[in-house]
């Protein structure tokens, strides 16, 4: 009889002890039965083990699906560092079969691509440093640069992946990619139907397929011979997962790269902070279209302004496009004065406060700092304290209102749910089908309009005043993003609705976004990421009680530790969420090892772990 130690996938329990008759090799996934679950949970085999003292059940079934060495070495890492169990880790990867032997498949690639001598010494510096920042600026061909890097590796018999944030796999990407590579490319991302993933997955393993785009699970697939790793728009949030395990890609990508020896280049035209202060980066700012840029700010309280009405109206007639940018597809709220532009900060903390109707009251969400609505505003003592609320379904109809002869559309999650959708609206774009295009972060991401000479930026200061470290960086860098989209060839003229003109003005204009970088750095030097480690602790229970008791009984205990810090705690920002009551913990260290400790001690399952929380 054998023993061995099993992971059990998708499940927060550690690992158990179960026997089989049979020697199985390690990293394969078998069935086995939970006491009182009628139904086979799927397993790993971690490693053989002595005989234990206990009576073990036996596995029910050997599967012909296994995880190879690197596989477990990684969800090992994960489960560590991303406080969850192997079980968890390991259930975002999707196994080896057995049964898929490798065809010798002989195939050269030839690009036809020919880089300008500033791109060839990009593409060289990447290659030489082995993990690398390409920081380009929007329309500087970065996408040529990672196109020649993954022919090289693909020439070479290895496999490729290019990770980029699900908005950003447009049809307008794909066609590229199979103009070079053909049938060797796939996509992967969360739309795909099960029976395209499971020849996707055959594909790979058979050898056929050699380059896998797509969003962060792409990453997670059966590569027996990865060479490279690129990592588009690497300072995108949504590479950050929301639900357990809770790993950062872009993160996950420089571990695997690091350890396993391979090409990794991360890319953007307004990279992290924390990428520019950790790894070496090649500038390339000469792009490929002589563009000018026009940047204008307006200072009005009205969503729509007679200057943006006018200046939409200019551009329409002379029949180029427009594109009107918000923050968020709902309504955002937040309280803002009319004259300074400044929102209401809490006293403790560096951040804006929030409004809670309910209570009548402004709160801190940090530390938990109550105060009454003021009536004017404390910064200047003479403005009046305003909710602002706008959406893009409202900008949408005010639109039709002012030019009912023309076509508008928007171009958000509520209005685009399908990829046919997706595929329609862009066409119907570039077509000049649409005059006026509404939308939301999906407009920012690496669409090309050709016509576009207008693009209109409205709500920018939620985006500043949000309650993150990160507010200035979001903010200035989504505002590139956009502005990128408009005159990708000739002039493009830009307008921005602020009260906040001074910062935008300074780094879109007079300086630039590498300088903003250095000078955040210097900002963050003592206090945040990446000098600091961050991480979160939410308790959410039905009973809120239970859970308070349960958060001030972990604080009292990190409180006691000295090495790692209590920022804040208390009611999270949305306190009640699907009937759970929901308190948090901010915690924050420059010693990993203690943190960790500190979370790996949280032992209740009320708690969710966010380690490298974004907040």
């Amino acid at each position: 009889m054998y023993f061995y130690e099993v992971a059990i996938l998708r499940s927060p329990l550690n690992n158990l002890t179960y026997q089989s008759e049979n020697k199985i090799e390690i990293g394969t996934k078998v069935l086995i039965k939970l006491r009182q679950r009628k139904v086979l949970d799927e397993a790993v085999i971690i490693k053989e083990v002595e005989e234990p003292t206990f009576k073990c059940s036996d596995i029910n079934e050997i599967t012909n699906e296994f995880y190879d060495e690197k596989m477990l070495q990684i969800s090992s890492f994960v489960s560590q560092y991303y406080v969850c169990s192997l079980g968890e880790a390991l259930s975002v990867y999707n196994a080896f079969d057995k049964n898929i032997n490798k065809i010798e498949i002989e195939e050269k690639f030839d690009s036809k691509i020919v880089l300008s001598p500033l791109q060839e010494k990009a593409k060289e510096f990447l290659k030489e440093k082995k993990q690398a920042l390409l920081f380009a600026n929007t329309g500087a061909g970065k996408t040529e640069i990672y196109i020649k890097s993954i022919e090289e590796h693909l020439n070479l018999d290895e496999q490729a992946v290019l990770l980029m944030p699900e908005i950003s796999l447009t049809p307008q990407m794909q066609k590229r990619l199979e103009k070079v590579f053909g049938k060797s490319v796939a996509i992967w991302h969360s739309k795909i139907t099960k029976k395209k993933k499971v020849e996707i997955l055959k594909g790979l393993q058979e050898g056929s397929i050699k380059l896998i785009a797509g969003a962060r699970s792409a990453l997670f697939l059966p590569y027996s011979n990865l060479g490279v790793i690129v990592v588009d728009e690497e300072n995108d949030d949504s590479y950050k997962s929301d639900s357990k395990p809770r790993f950062h890609t872009k993160d996950l990508a420089i571990y695997i790269a690091k350890k396993f020896e391979l090409q990794l280049i991360l890319g953007s035209a307004t990279v992290s902070t924390s990428s520019f202060h950790k790894i070496p980066f090649f500038r390339l700012d000469e792009t490929y279209h002589k563009t000018k840029k026009l940047y204008s700010f307006e200072d009005s309280d009205a969503n729509l302004s007679p200057k943006i009405i006018d200046k939409i109206d200019k551009t329409l007639k002379s029949n180029n496009q427009v594109i009107v940018f918000l923050p968020t597809r709902a309504n955002f709220k937040y309280q803002i004065c009319t004259t300074c532009g400044k929102s209401v900060e809490c006293p403790f903390c560096s951040v804006s406060m929030s409004l809670h109707k309910n209570d009548l009251a402004l709160k801190c969400h940090y530390c938990g700092y109550t105060q009454k609505i003021p009536d004017s505003c404390p910064s200047c003592n003479s403005g009046i304290i305003h909710n602002l609320r706008v959406g893009t379904a409202q900008i949408e109809e005010e639109l039709k209102l002012i030019f009912p002869a023309k076509t508008i559309k928007r171009f958000d999650r509520d209005e685009i749910k399908t990829d046919n959708q997706l595929k329609t609206v862009l066409n119907d774009f570039n077509d000049g089908k649409i005059d006026i295009l509404v939308g939301t972060q999906m407009l920012s991401k690496g669409h090309d309009y050709h016509n576009v000479k207008l693009a209109v930026v409205l709500g920018i200061d939620s985006v500043l005043n949000m309650n993150s470290y990160k507010a200035r960086e979001k903010a200035l860098s989504l505002l590139i993003q956009i502005a990128g989209r408009s005159g990708r060839s000739g002039e493009g003229e830009v307008i921005i609705q602020t009260k906040n003109q001074e910062f935008f003005n300074h780094y879109l204009n007079e300086s630039n976004y590498l300088e903003f970088l250095e000078e955040e750095l210097e900002f963050r030097k003592d206090f945040y990421p990446p000098f600091l480690k961050l991480a979160k602790i939410i308790f959410s229970h039905s009973n809120g009680l239970k859970v308070k008791d349960e958060m001030d009984f972990y604080v009292k205990l990190f409180k006691e530790n000295k090495d790692i810090e209590v920022v804040g705690f208390g009611q999270s920002p949305i306190f009640k969420m699907s009937n759970k009551y929901r308190y948090e913990i901010l915690l924050r260290s420059s010693n990993i090892k203690a943190l960790l400790q500190a979370l790996h001690s949280v032992q209740t399952a009320n708690a969710i772990i966010d380690m490298d929380t974004i907040y």
